[in-house]
């Protein structure tokens, strides 16, 4: 454990030294590889604050701000999404399913929500069907190929990506498993909650998705505790705790090295469906993913 604490922390050394040596991603390659530019990653978020108003745009510390995004859109947030069950508990009361995206050996694991919580999906916001979005896509040039420090999510499988996915909402839902004060008549649903982030990656040129946990009390979480809702086979593989690039906190964050290559995949799949995918579209198909690695976050 401790050798793989100092190659994640050499890891970080060495990104942050090829970043301010190679300079932001310029010329669109999304087309080919499935990343994104700073510009097209913008593009991205504000059609994500589009279709989902619970998401928005943050400056955050204007120390750390890059330069390459406007002052006011360097990341994304939503705040408060209830987290009504621990992943352990879906995964023994068969609450989940899996869906292969790949072949046996190097697909990847999705696992999906309890069926009966997804009921409520109608009170959420929904994202608009891509049939109905011009495709407008371009992107950007992948790096980073080949590193050691990568998390293992090669285990990691999608099913077919659907072109509307529900995402999480800030109300809490009429739904099983919520955890409630404890006198009877009190009518107040209390859970564990999330704030959510959305960053660039530049390296990886990827959106990266980080997870800031509250409890029941709305009193911090522990990053460790973190993983209790994340998927068992992925807990311990593609969650790392580093430092929030535009806040000062640390926060548990799934590692985007195979971001690329997974979304390639799920656009691959639109495609032959006859679906349309255009490079704003990204961080809506880009949650479709992340919702498999943390199914428990509504």
């Amino acid at each position: 454990m401790a050798w793989d604490s100092i190659k994640h922390s050499a890891h970080g050394v060495f990104k942050r030294a090829t970043e301010s040596v190679t300079g932001p991603l310029k010329k669109s390659q999304f087309e080919e590889k499935k990343v994104l530019t700073p510009d097209e990653f913008v593009a991205a978020g504000d059609y994500l604050v589009r279709a989902c108003p619970t998401w928005a745009w943050q400056g955050g510390d204007p120390r750390k701000r890059r330069s390459y995004f406007p002052p006011e859109k360097q990341f994304l947030v939503t705040r408060n999404v209830p987290c009504l069950r621990r992943a352990a508990d879906m995964e023994a009361g068969a609450l989940q399913s899996e869906y292969t995206l790949g072949g046996e050996e190097d697909g990847w694991v999705a696992t999906h929500r309890d069926p009966a919580l997804a009921g409520a999906d109608d009170a959420e916001e929904a994202i608009p069907s891509l049939d109905d979005q011009p495709n407008q896509g371009e992107g950007g040039e992948a790096a980073g190929d080949g590193d050691d420090d990568c998390p293992d999510i090669s285990e990691l499988e999608l099913g077919q990506a659907d072109d509307e996915a529900a995402l999480p909402s800030t109300a809490g839902q009429s739904q099983p498993g919520y955890l409630r004060a404890e006198e009877p008549e009190d009518n107040i649903v209390r859970t564990r909650t999330y704030d959510l982030y959305i960053t660039y990656d530049q390296y990886y040129q990827v959106p990266r998705l980080w997870l800031v946990g509250f409890d029941e009390s709305r009193q911090p979480l522990h990053p460790n505790k973190v993983l209790e809702d994340v998927s068992e086979d992925h807990a311990r593989k593609t969650i790392t705790l580093d430092p929030h690039p535009n806040l000062s906190m640390s926060a548990a964050s799934i590692h985007p090295c195979r971001h690329a290559e997974v979304m390639s995949r799920l656009v691959d799949n639109l495609i032959e469906a006859g679906k349309e995918f255009a490079a704003e579209h990204y961080l809506v198909l880009f949650l479709k993913f992340i919702a498999s690695v943390v199914p428990t976050i509504q």
